[in-house]
This record gives C-alpha cells, sequence and structure tokens, in this order.
C-alpha cells in the first residue's frame, strides 16, 4: 500500500503533487536530510507504463512543465527530483547547493526510483541536466543503477575554464575542503538566468529564491565534489544502458544578448563532445543549434525540437 501522507499539493498547482523522501543525514550535506519528489497525483494510476525522473542543475529546480507534458503526451509519466539542499528541498537551510560530496545524492535518485518502480512503471529514463547531468551520469556506471536509459541535456562534464585556471580551482578546492568548505572560490554568474526570466524580459516565471536572479557563489566543498565526479568521469565509465548526449552548438559570452538566447553561456559544448564518448558503450550525442544551456529552455523552435527527439529516442530505446 502506498504511503500517502507525505504527499502535498505542489506550488505548480494540479495536477502536480510534492512527496518528501526522508533521506539518511550526511555532514556532506549539512542539515539536508530530505529530496521532494514531484509529479502528477495520477502517476501511480497505470496510465503510463514507462516514466522519466528529471534531475535539475546547480541552484535549479523543477518547474518544466511545457517539456513534463510532451513527455505525458506521448505516454510516458514524468517524475522530477529537486534533491536534498536545492529547490523544494532547500527550505529552512541556511545555504542552498552546501553539498561537499554529490554521490550523497545517489540516495536521492535511488528513493526516487523506488517511487517510481513502485508505482508500477517498467521503464525509466533518467533524465539529468547540467550538473544533475554529471551526477546522473557518475550514477548511471553502477551496475544495479535501475534505469534503462540516460538523457543528458547539456551535462556539465568538465570545467570551462582555461586549463591553468581549472587546476588552480581544483587545487584549491581540495586544499580548502577539510577545513573551510564554505569559502566562496566562484560565482555563478547573473547574466543566464536573468535572461529567462520574465521580470527581465525572458519567457519564464521561476521562483528566484530557488533559480536566483543575483551572483551565486559556487563553495569550495561543491567545486571538490564536481571535480571529484568529473575526474571520474575524465577516467572513462561504463554504463551499460543507452546514453543521449544533447548539447548546444556552440559556446556563448554572457555579457552578449544575442548569445544569451541562442548559445551556451555556462559551459562548453566541444567539452561535452570530448568526453561523451567514453561514457559508456552506445552512445550517441546530438546538436541543437541555437540552445540555451538548459535545452529545455530554448526559444521555441529550438525546445521543441528538443523536446520531441529525446522522447522519442527513449520511446526507442
Amino acid at each position: 500500500m502506498e504511503n500517502t501522507a507525505a504527499i502535498l499539493p505542489d506550488i505548480l498547482g494540479e495536477p502536480w503533487v510534492s512527496r518528501i523522501l526522508p533521506l539518511t543525514p550526511s555532514p556532506h550535506a549539512p542539515g539536508a536530510d530530505h529530496a521532494v519528489l514531484v509529479h502528477q497525483r495520477e502517476a501511480a494510476s497505470g496510465r503510463h507504463g514507462r516514466a522519466v525522473l528529471h534531475v535539475p542543475g546547480f541552484v535549479d529546480y523543477f518547474f518544466h512543465t511545457h517539456l513534463a507534458q510532451a513527455w505525458l503526451d506521448a505516454g510516458v509519466e514524468y517524475y522530477a527530483l529537486d534533491q536534498r539542499g536545492q529547490g523544494r528541498a532547500s527550505r529552512g537551510l541556511r545555504r542552498m547547493e552546501d553539498i561537499r560530496d554529490l554521490t550523497v545524492r545517489e540516495e536521492d535518485i535511488r528513493a526516487a526510483l523506488a517511487v517510481i518502480r513502485d508505482h508500477g512503471h517498467t521503464h525509466v529514463t533518467l533524465l539529468g541536466h547540467s550538473t544533475g547531468g554529471l551526477q546522473a551520469a557518475v550514477y548511471a556506471d553502477h551496475p544495479d543503477a535501475g534505469i534503462d536509459a540516460l538523457v543528458l541535456n547539456s551535462p556539465w562534464l568538465d570545467v570551462n575554464r582555461p586549463p591553468v585556471l581549472r587546476a588552480v580551482a581544483t587545487a584549491l578546492a581540495h586544499l580548502l575542503t577539510p577545513v573551510v568548505p564554505t569559502a566562496a572560490l566562484a560565482q555563478l554568474g547573473a547574466e543566464y538566468p536573468r535572461s529567462l526570466h520574465v521580470r527581465h524580459g525572458g519567457e519564464w516565471d521561476f521562483r528566484t529564491d530557488w533559480k536566483v536572479l543575483e551572483t551565486f557563489p559556487a563553495r569550495a566543498g561543491f567545486l571538490h565534489a564536481v571535480r571529484t565526479l568529473q575526474a571520474r568521469v575524465a577516467d572513462g565509465l561504463d554504463i551499460r544502458v543507452p546514453v543521449l548526449v544533447a548539447t548546444s552548438d556552440r559556446a556563448g559570452d554572457p555579457a552578449n544578448p544575442a548569445d544569451l538566447a541562442s548559445a551556451d553561456v555556462v559551459l562548453d559544448p566541444a567539452d561535452m563532445h570530448r568526453l561523451a564518448p567514453d561514457l559508456g558503450k552506445d552512445v550517441e550525442v546530438r546538436v541543437f543549434a541555437g540552445g540555451r544551456h538548459d535545452l529545455s529552455l530554448s526559444v521555441a523552435p529550438v525546445r521543441d525540437r528538443f523536446a520531441a527527439e529525446v522522447v522519442a529516442w527513449a520511446l526507442a530505446h
């Protein structure tokens, strides 16, 4: 019998609901002891045999109902996971995204997948964006990952900085994490999220306490956690399920308004293309010209193509 006590109305409104997933407390995620799984109220009704689980990126949360609808229209139930320390699962925390070992979030993904399987879904695609894409790739490397296909939307497989700065930042992160894990070593710029929000002329009205419109610190502990997983990717993974890596066609300059609308101004797709072949045995890369960092938030023709192609790919695998 399904436990409905932890199911609450979601901020997105009906038919969306939130499910609290209690997690094991960890010193690598101070105070963050739960994740939040979002799905439609009828998800367990048996209306769809397949499902997809969406894992957001850094300083992000699930509000992408237009993307969800594309999957639902194709007969795939849509679930989204705000992991510990982010979005819906950051309420009451002193710091969002204060995660010092990203592998602690594998418990979040496993807990979400357990609910999805309990709902009767026989085929599950894991969909990760940016940092969530990095996490999803490393998680999928486990032989018992419990997924059937993997889609990576602009995954953060390497740091988008010149080699010298990348090496310095990595060394500082590893050095400071044991003593000052909250030290800010870098900043997530404000230009990209502002370009998306209706307040600044964008198309999207998201919560700015969870996807902020100001610069946001990337702390030593978090960068250490990211670089640790990126080192595993650089060494090569052995993902046994089919993998689709989706990217923009070019990196852009966040100071250029044209690039904000039509390029990845956060990461460099060239890094994704370089590392994708070593993710597993069955990896396909698709490039979406004019795509933003989150391809699902690109201008309408690009995001529509992205949604249609990834859904079709998942159905074919």
